[in-house]
């Protein structure tokens, strides 16, 4: 038998005492990061978890698919009736923060590459969102890789030098607490297969996280720490307890030990904000106003209405009445049951223009302030260089109490017509041309292996690039009239297409690497953008098509 073929039978022993045969197989090289992940435990654990859940999921994802088309049929979106008596209920609340949550004003964002780890457990922040999901990119080596960044981050023994020679080390003192984004239920993980069918990317992500590091955590006095991106409905929640009450038992760990935050960034989420807490009651850690997947998915849920057009992304600010809404929604839900309410990402980061970044200070502190006036009990920074200025605006706000639990915003009252007020607005050339531009300039960057890119001085990623290609879709599916008269076109978005393909080839040169990426991201957006059908997401076809 072949050296690999022996050592990948080896890992795929079961020390949890599994009957039958092996149902996980690895499909990756082997690596140091594979082998210091995919350990013997590891692979029993998330075979354990997939022989569990993953029926489960496959059937949840079918009802989301079931779900849009009843609103496509002309269903209406509101609050669920069956679930009235919880909303109803004033007796129930989640359980209190534990311990590192207890602050969270000001929260950093961020992929679990080595040396942004570095950077961010360094930046002052109270929380380090560790991202696995929108700011990464599933490619083999951040997979595993990023879990032994988390490992070693917990054990502060974290460290790495640049090429040039710089070293990066993590700083004496308090650190942030970390809290992980695994991948959503969509996502798969190509790299592992159960039954012969790719693994579920968040079982994977969240399985390995726990088994490696749930017990490290617990001696430095925190615990595991999610945040659970895309969730559309309370059922999707109550699979995530399901699952983290499973893992406490087989792991050994007090029941409540796990606690998540839930990413409300679907707008069928935000009708069933309290179900949701609801279901995680034990292991809730609150919610989180993840406003740019909240607008894409308003776009892709309501993509065949012209009612629900929206205009250029610049001008959906979080003051619109639809965003307005679910926020304050947000907060009064939150607070209502006991949980942390924390405010949405800032996408700004620092320049090197004085007057500019004076300018980019100002944006965000205003834009944090109305948050903490708002009850939101922290927010989130994409760039080191910003949580300074959000630091200020809640310090400044809260003082030395570490939360505003005690607002319980009785004055908010939000119907579902106000979750839904979209109103009509301008569409410009240049709104065009910013949405081909970021959507073409981040794909190139994350075919490269970067999920997190600053690109004309916004941090984007994942859920920024699916904004501008879902409005360019939508704009091209209901004929939508530029401020100039022009209505949007296939043909006019192709020739826009084709020019900004031109400036990066142009910035390429002769890396002729590039260039290739470039042509396959233009190939990726003209799929998912001017595609008659609407795919779901752009990372599928991207993960399922180019990624090793």
């Amino acid at each position: 038998m072949p050296p690999v073929e022996r050592r990948r039978r080896r890992r795929e022993r079961d020390p949890f005492g599994l009957e039958g045969t092996v149902r996980t197989t690895v499909h990756t090289p082997i690596t140091p990061a594979t082998e210091t992940v995919l350990t013997p435990r590891a692979l029993a654990f998330l075979t354990e978890l997939h022989r569990r859940f993953a029926g489960r999921r496959a059937e949840l994802l079918e009802l989301r698919q079931q779900r849009r088309q009843e609103l496509a049929d002309g269903a209406r979106l509101g609050f669920r009736p069956e679930t009235r008596h919880i909303r109803e209920d004033t007796s129930w609340r989640v359980a209190p923060p534990a311990p590192g949550l207890e602050d969270r004003r000001v929260e950093i964002t961020g992929p679990t590459e080595r040396k942004m780890t570095i950077n961010a457990l360094n930046s002052g922040a109270k929380v380090w969102l560790a991202d696995l999901e929108d700011a990464n990119t599933p490619h083999v080596d951040n997979v595993f890789g990023g879990q032994v960044n988390l490992r070693d981050a917990i054990r502060r023994t974290i460290a790495w030098t640049s090429p040039e020679g710089k070293e990066y080390r993590l700083r004496g003192g308090d650190l942030p607490t970390i809290v992980v984004r695994p991948r959503g239920w969509h996502l798969t993980e190509k790299h592992l297969r159960f039954d012969g069918q790719p693994m579920s990317a968040s079982l994977v992500d969240v399985g390995l996280y726990l088994v490696h590091n749930a017990h490290a955590l617990l001696a430095r006095g925190v615990g595991p720490y999610l945040y659970l991106p895309k969730i559309e409905n309370h059922l999707e929640a109550r699979l995530w307890n399901e699952v983290f009450t499973f893992s406490e038992r087989e792991l050994g760990l007090e029941h409540g030990t796990i606690r998540a935050t839930v990413l409300i960034e679907t707008i069928t989420a935000a009708f069933e904000m309290e179900e949701i807490l609801y279901e995680l009651r034990d292991h809730s850690a609150g919610l989180n106003a993840g406003r740019w997947d909240y607008i894409f998915s308003l776009i892709k849920m309501f993509r065949d209405r012209p009612d629900m057009v929206l205009p250029d992304r610049v001008d959906v600010t979080m003051t619109v009445p639809f965003m307005r809404a679910y926020t304050e929604l947000l907060v009064r839900t939150c607070h209502r049951r006991g949980a942390h309410a924390i405010g949405g990402m800032s996408a700004f980061i620092p320049t090197k223009d004085a007057q500019r970044n004076e300018e980019v200070l100002a944006s965000v502190r205003a834009d944090k302030q109305r948050e903490a006036d708002a009850g939101f009990d922290g927010s989130w920074v994409a760039h080191p260089g910003m949580v300074d200025a959000v630091r200020e605006v809640f310090d400044a706000t809260l003082g030395f109490t570490p939360n505003q639990l005690h607002r319980q915003r009785e004055d908010v009252t939000v119907t579902a017509a106000d979750l839904l007020d979209v109103r009509p607005g301008t569409v410009t050339p240049e709104g065009l041309r910013t949405n081909v531009a970021v959507a073409l300039r981040y794909l190139e960057a994350w075919l490269d292996g970067r999920g997190a890119v600053g690109i004309f001085g916004l941090m984007e990623d994942a859920a920024t690039a699916e904004i501008s290609r879902s409005q360019v879709w939508q704009w091209i599916r209901h004929g939508t009239v530029l401020s100039d008269g022009r209505p949007v076109t296939r043909e006019l978005v192709r020739s826009v297409l084709e020019e900004e393909q031109g400036r990066l080839v142009a910035e390429a040169g002769t890396d002729t690497a590039r260039v290739e990426r470039v042509a396959q991201a233009a190939e990726l957006f003209a799929e998912t953008a001017l595609s008659t059908d609407y795919p779901a997401f752009l990372t599928i076809p991207a993960y399922a098509r180019r990624v090793a």
